[in-house]
């Protein structure tokens, strides 16, 4: 198993020629050259709120794992166990540290008896590589990094499945969510997965590199719109998904996060699950956390950005995490960690948005939740 390779020059997806020749504005992320819109952010939001969005979501990393120690490992590296799922499930966990902080958070597919595929963070993959890499070691369990001889693109909204369905040899209209299988897509051969990062139902395909100009113009063609990274984060920020450095780091857990629900403390037959932070996640169960992640209106016309500081009735008491003019709702919104108590007032919140305070009114999350 050989370290990803590092280069000074920025990273560019099969699909960067296509972008770059169609009025994609592209700008440095997670060190990948990726198109951060075409032309409106408000426009690309609301197609996939009401049509098709099309994203190249290739820098994303993708990590193959087989062998007899598998599911084992992963059972070891991820917050939920994954070697019993039924083959075709996906499932999300997160990868913590001792401490119970987050390295990354994953998608974990179980292609086979002992074959696995994972998504993770373009910012992360170097980092998990090593870490997967470091706990592998002793294993019977080979790693495969995929991220350069694949591409991965996102169909998302109300009418991603009717699209991608006319275009499949097989009826992966009964594909669950969180499920995936292989199928042709347009002529091109794909791992598809019925998962997203939107908020909308879709789905994310994965195929050779060589094919992923035709794949996409082939769903350009569909009706699908091309879409950049400003419209997707609106989208997940409405959806209250979390992204990495912003809702996850690794001095933070998952449960301040609010992601209870992606941490398997417990073994089905009631005993401790055995998972690297663990330990120190069982212990912070049982006591307050010590933040709290929220969504909040704010009442301004000026978005609530990354850093800015959150007050209850005059009191720092947190700081927003996300924020955004959200173009479905019409109003800001944004996710912030605060205190606890904070996060159970009725009333006194505020954001401080360049020097004035602006209301904000706690909201439950989602934001936006699709029919």
């Amino acid at each position: 198993m050989a370290a990803v390779a590092e280069s000074a020059a920025l990273s560019r997806t099969p699909l960067a020629e296509w972008h770059a020749a169609n009025r994609g504005r592209l700008v440095d992320f997670a060190g990948w050259s990726m198109p951060v819109q075409y032309g409106s952010i408000v426009e690309e939001h609301h197609a996939t709120r009401r049509g098709v969005g099309l994203f190249d979501v290739s820098h994303m990393g993708r990590f193959h794992v087989a062998g007899a120690d598998s599911g084992a490992l992963l059972d070891r590296l991820l917050s939920r166990g994954v070697s019993r799922m039924p083959v075709g499930r996906i499932r999300y966990a997160l990868v913590c540290n001792d401490a119970g902080g987050v390295l990354d958070d994953v998608l974990a597919w179980r292609r086979g008896d002992d074959d696995f595929s994972l998504v993770v963070n373009a910012s992360n993959r170097d980092k998990l590589w090593a870490w997967f890499t470091q706990h592998a070691a002793a294993a019977d369990a080979t790693l495969k990094d995929e991220t350069i001889a694949t591409a991965m693109i996102a169909v998302q909204g109300p009418e991603a499945v009717a699209t991608v369905v006319e275009m499949a040899d097989s009826n992966i209209a009964t594909m669950k969510y969180y499920t995936g299988g292989d199928a042709t897509v347009g002529g091109v051969a794909c791992r598809v997965s019925r998962t997203g990062y939107t908020g909308e139902d879709g789905y994310e395909l994965v195929c050779d590199a060589a094919a992923a100009t035709g794949l996409w113009e082939s769903l350009v063609a569909a009706g699908g719109k091309p879409c950049g990274l400003a419209s997707r984060d609106t989208l997940r920020l409405e959806a209250a998904m979390p992204l990495y450095g912003h809702e996850l780091d690794e001095d933070h857990t998952p449960l301040e996060a609010g992601l209870d629900f992606a941490v398997q403390l417990l073994a089905k037959d009631g005993s401790p699950r055995d998972f690297i932070g663990g330990d120190a996640l069982r212990t912070a169960s049982v006591g307050e956390p010590a933040s709290v992640r929220i969504g909040l209106q704010v009442d301004s016309r000026r978005p609530p950005r990354e850093g800015y500081a959150v007050l209850h009735e005059g009191a720092a008491c947190g700081h927003v995490t996300s924020g955004t003019a959200s173009p479905t709702l019409g109003t800001m919104i944004a996710m912030a960690s605060v205190t606890p108590a904070a996060a159970e007032a009725a009333s006194g919140l505020s954001v401080e948005i360049r020097g004035a305070n602006a209301g904000a009114t706690l909201t439950p999350l989602p934001f936006y939740r699709r029919a």
